[in-house]
């Protein structure tokens, strides 16, 4: 019988290795159609990278692959690799709660749960069996710190996380996510419900959570992907057809494709 380790086992980042995150020919299959084709991407560590590409060209895909989410459809398949620092997220070594624990996912519409705003933080730790008040209390400060919300919630701790604002609620999911400190945070069109004000606040966080992980954000909006991310990867019809540092890509992009998306012309 297999053990299972878990990811912290995973080799280690070091200054000598920015890449975090490495996609080598991946494909990727929902029954007999095919969604990823040969995609190929380097992730560098502590940037942001922004997923763009039309409606169904395999964006969010690709990101929920990177910490297995779509292990949980019934009929899917993958060939090639992803690497989290040099080893496989496919090694059966390799506990899938624990892969993302280490890779914290922030979903399109904030999700909290029906709690207060305090159990919604700690509610991975309270799974874990960790009991100790201390430990939650200081995990609740330093999240919704990391989130840029403890200022205007630390004295509604208790009062239902459903009474937050939409931006607020999103933070807060955010600041769930961190509460398991991971080294990734994966975001899926993480500011599609919100408003502009709410918008700017979930940007300026991106931009500080950058400094401690590594980020990749699904987005259509243009705007924001040139606004929060270091390197930008642009997707049709399941391939990543150019990928480059953001300010490149979208001052002087290399293919046709990518100018035509970015300009407007479809999309």
């Amino acid at each position: 019988m297999t053990t299972e380790l878990p990811i912290q086992d995973l080799p280690a980042r070091t200054e000598s290795q920015p890449t975090c995150i490495e996609v080598e020919d991946y494909n990727f299959f929902y029954g007999q159609s095919q969604a990823l084709i040969e995609n190929n991407l380097l992730i560098p560590e502590k940037q942001v990278t922004a997923l763009i590409g039309p409606s169904g060209c395999g964006k969010s895909t690709l990101l929920r692959n990177l910490n297995r989410m779509n292990d949980l459809i019934d009929n899917v398949r993958h060939t090639g690799d992803i690497k989290i620092y040099g080893r496989s997220v496919y090694d059966p070594d390799i506990e899938v709660i624990s892969l993302r624990k280490r890779v914290g996912m922030v979903f399109q519409k904030s999700n909290p749960f029906p709690k207060s705003i305090y159990e919604n933080v700690i509610y991975s730790l309270r799974i874990q069996g960790v009991k100790d008040k201390s430990v939650l209390d200081e995990t609740v400060e330093r999240s919704l710190r990391g989130a840029a919300l403890w200022d205007e919630v630390k004295d509604r701790l208790k009062e239902s996380a459903l009474g937050l604002s939409g931006g607020q609620m999103q933070r807060l999911c955010i600041a769930r996510a961190v509460a398991n400190e991971p080294e990734i945070i994966l975001m899926d069109e993480p500011c599609s419900a919100l408003d502009p004000i709410a918008t700017a606040k979930v940007e300026d966080l991106i931009t500080q959570l950058k400094k401690e992980y590594t980020i990749v954000i699904v987005t259509h909006n243009m705007q924001q992907a040139s606004r929060c991310s270091d390197q930008t990867a642009f997707l049709y019809l399941g391939r990543i057809i150019e990928v480059s540092d953001t300010v490149d890509i979208f001052k002087n992009p290399r293919e046709k494709q990518t100018e035509d998306y970015i300009s407007g012309r479809f999309g």
